[in-house]
């Protein structure tokens, strides 16, 4: 600070009534500050939701407003909220928060992957770094002539071509998962040419902080980048082994030792000291230790959850504060200003744009991938504003050129996701697929069913894989294929961009055929693959709740399915009772079945074929079909037909009449859409044709029970609980169903499902639900038939 030091803050305050002004002590200013901060930039970071921001752009922006640009022009407010003297504790708290988010933001990269990408992302990459640095020279030369006189000359060429050629790792990640690209071959390409280009750009600063000492010999530069490359080499030497045994010792699913987590995190503050005793930035060495932690096994993932919340939900902020207030827009003032402001901006764009535009076309990448894929390395972020920040703090940038570089950062990734967006929207190109097979009931049983299963937890999978064994019909499986779609929640944590990578990896067929991956999902997945010869593609969904159900009816599109299986929103408690633990799942199944353009079950898990995956031989299930009439029922006899032809399946269909007691029951049946008379002699026809067919099978049973009302429905339901699996469709037609509905607790499993799966109905069996894909010819009568049940009072 140039003024006359004020005298240093005591840390804490004897409080209010002993006159004291809390706002002068270094604790209750700092928890004031840290408070501020978090209700800006949350509010903020809320109010930019809508427009698919990520959250860095709130903060920066929060940055600014709080500083001398917008709020900081009231000085009573600066002088009592930011005071000079409390600056140097709000720096420290910023930069051990910076620290370690550097740590984390190095273990989100992956030097692996680096390694094996390809020469088309290294052309881009190189090319993105090389020719914005390039132009970041030419512009320096420009600015050096108007705003920024009488600087080091060599430090201010390396600090704009740095500031212009760097592309933001961790925030690319996130914009790429809020658009789902990171599993498409776009996303795939940016994060490798982004992690290469990332870890140029800490060369490239590591260069730039050396020559922009204030020494007056030449040969100091070159000490401080020698000692640089030197604790580099250290490291490399030193860390891989030493935490390769930690992440031995430490097994998936138990905790791991807390000396582990204590060792760790000292070592990263270590390593920031060395660092900044050489003279490169305190973060380079805490970047470097992150880098170098080996990824498998679950150390590094508990080691991000310790960290990062406290991490990047208090410091951090502050980090964007500290900035903010170096920042003052005003200082952009008069034409030749914000003309360069302009230049600045649009060096920066073309210089990535052009140049990853042209190198993708080289590489013969389509057209609007190869522009995506420039407006994605056009992102700038964190990394950005801490190149900004050490040249401001070595004054190599002075304050006017500080803001036009801030805005200039501001401003490119606040385009980026719009321009992408326009640009390349890989679900818009997936029109409606004209495949026929989009339900299980179909003129010719024998064509290959396709079903797509979705999990959440690794606690559904045995029962998922005992349904599609059961699913399989006959002894050859080459008629089933199927597709288990694990379902992930994504959030801008850094431990959900790990996940990512891990389930990128594992590429989308999920695992590699050379290793064994630990992933017991897959291992499950390809033990019953290689027992039951029916074809298995997992595959990883990571996206918001709210657009889960996008995904999955898109793949449903993409692979031609024919049904969809997704399971229920409860678990199930020991007692056998159901308990809702994320109700948001409830929201996914809904949409999924308003949107999906084929067939739709949902499984109520009650443990089928108990706790283990069962091989073939020992199938033994009683499956039951509960057939009330109406389209989703006849798709529910169609699946339990197909699984009846499966040697260790017995199936009993239980049709039941309604007895004609009055003439007024009869009528309700009347109020649909399509007359009573076209439905009852559609199911009057797939009846006739199911019992021919079975005529000979012993393994299927067929009775008919006549009821009066909903309590006889029951008792013969009662009958039938020691089965292992019921098929029911989840809106049938007739008297009983209209009056169950009277009960619905949970409406997308329907009347029948309800009443199944209802705590006063004990049954140890599972339960499928049933929705039958609909054409527009249908359409109309589903409605009307909705209408018609739902309950007067």
């Amino acid at each position: 600070m140039d003024h006359q030091c004020p005298s240093p803050m005591k840390a804490t305050s004897n409080g209010i009534f002993q006159g004291d002004n809390p706002l002068d002590f270094a604790l209750p200013l700092a928890i004031l500050q840290i408070c501020l901060v978090l209700v800006v930039t949350r509010g903020l970071a809320f109010l930019l939701r809508p427009l698919r921001q990520p959250r860095v752009i709130a903060e920066v922006i929060g940055g600014i407003l709080l500083g001398p640009s917008a709020l900081g022009r009231n000085k009573g407010y600066l002088n009592a909220v930011f005071p000079p003297k409390s600056i140097t504790v709000l720096d420290t708290l910023a930069n051990i928060g910076l620290l370690f988010f550097l740590f984390l933001a190095g273990l989100e990269l992956d030097v692996k992957s680096l390694r094996q990408s390809g020469k088309k992302v290294l052309a881009i990459a190189v090319t993105g770094i090389t020719l914005p640095f390039a132009l970041g020279i030419g512009t320096s030369f420009i600015l050096r002539g108007t705003i920024n006189k009488g600087v080091n000359a060599t430090a201010f060429l390396v600090f704009m071509g740095v500031a212009l050629s760097i592309t933001a790792f961790p925030v690319l990640a996130r914009i790429l998962a809020e658009l789902k690209l990171l599993t498409t071959d776009v996303g795939r390409m940016a994060m490798s040419a982004a992690a290469i280009n990332d870890v140029a750009a800490w060369i490239l600063l590591a260069l730039a902080i050396a020559l922009s000492g204030d020494n007056l010999s030449p040969v100091v530069p070159l000490w401080v980048f020698l000692c640089g490359c030197g604790f580099v080499i250290g490291a490399y030497l030193i860390v891989p082994p030493i935490f390769k045994w930690i992440s031995r010792r430490c097994h998936e699913g138990e905790p791991v030792d807390e000396l582990y987590i204590c060792a760790t995190l000292a070592a990263v503050l270590a390593a920031g000291l060395v660092t900044d005793v050489i003279g490169i930035h305190v973060m380079f060495g805490a970047f470097v230790i992150g880098v170098l932690l080996p990824k498998e096994g679950p150390f590094a993932g508990v080691l991000v959850e310790k960290v990062e919340d406290l991490v990047s939900g208090l410091f951090l902020p502050l980090y964007f504060v500290s900035s903010g207030l170096k920042t003052n827009v005003a200082t952009i003032q008069g034409i030749q200003s914000w003309g360069l402001l302009v230049l600045v901006i649009f060096t920066a764009c073309f210089g990535k744009i052009v140049g990853t535009f042209i190198v993708s076309l080289l590489w013969r990448i389509p057209k609007n991938e190869a522009l995506a894929l420039g407006f994605l390395m056009n992102s700038k972020g964190l990394v950005e504003l801490i190149v900004l920040n050490i040249g401001k703090d070595r004054k190599v940038l002075n304050d006017q050129t500080f803001a036009i570089m801030v805005m200039m950062a501001l401003f490119t990734t606040f385009i980026t996701t719009p321009l992408v967006l326009a640009v390349y929207k890989p679900a818009k190109m997936l029109s409606k697929g004209d495949y026929k097979h989009r339900r299980i009931e179909r003129k010719n049983p024998n064509t290959e069913l396709r079903i797509l299963t979705c999990f959440r937890s690794s606690r559904n999978i045995p029962s998922v894989i005992n349904l599609l064994e059961a699913s399989r019909g006959t002894e050859r499986g080459e008629r089933l294929s199927v597709c288990a779609m694990h379902l992930m929640e994504f959030s801008e944590r850094p431990s959900a961009i790990l996940m990512v990578h891990k389930a990128r990896h594992n590429g989308l067929p999920f695992w590699n055929k050379g290793q064994r991956s630990a992933n017991h999902v897959v291992v499950a997945f390809e033990a019953f693959q290689q027992l039951s010869q029916v074809s298995v593609r997992p595959m990883t969904s990571i996206s918001s709740l709210s657009d889960m159900h996008e995904d999955i009816c898109i793949t449903a599109e993409k692979k031609n399915i024919a049904m969809i299986i997704l399971p229920y929103h409860k678990n199930l408690r020991l007692d056998g009772s159901f308990e809702s633990t994320r109700p948001d799942f409830h929201l996914v199944n809904k949409r999924v079945l308003e949107h999906a353009s084929c067939s739709v079950g949902i499984f109520v898990d009650r443990g089928l074929g108990g706790t283990a995956q069962i091989s073939a031989s020992n199938v033994s299930f009683s499956i039951t079909v509960l057939y009330f009439g109406g389209h989703d029922d006849r798709e529910a006899l169609a699946y339990g037909t197909r699984m009846a032809e499966h040697p260790g399946v017995e199936l009993t269909v239980i049709r039941f009449l309604v007895e004609s007691d009055s003439s007024e029951e009869i009528v309700t049946i009347h109020t649909e859409g399509t007359s009573a008379a076209t439905l009852v002699s559609a199911d009057e026809e797939f009846l006739a044709a199911f019992r021919t067919s079975i005529s000979d099978d012993s393994s299927i049973k067929y009775e008919e029970k006549t009821v009066r009302n909903v309590s006889e429905t029951i008792t013969i339901l009662r009958d039938y609980s020691r089965c292992s699996l019921f098929l029911v469709g989840r809106r049938p037609d007739g008297v009983v169903p209209l009056a169950l509905s009277q009960r619905i607790d949970c409406p997308e499993l329907g009347p029948v499902g309800s009443l199944l799966t209802s705590p006063e109905y004990a049954t140890t069996a599972s339960v499928l639900v049933v929705q039958q894909y609909y054409d527009n010819l249908y359409a109309n009568s589903s409605q009307q038939r909705d209408v018609a049940s739902v309950p007067e009072n």
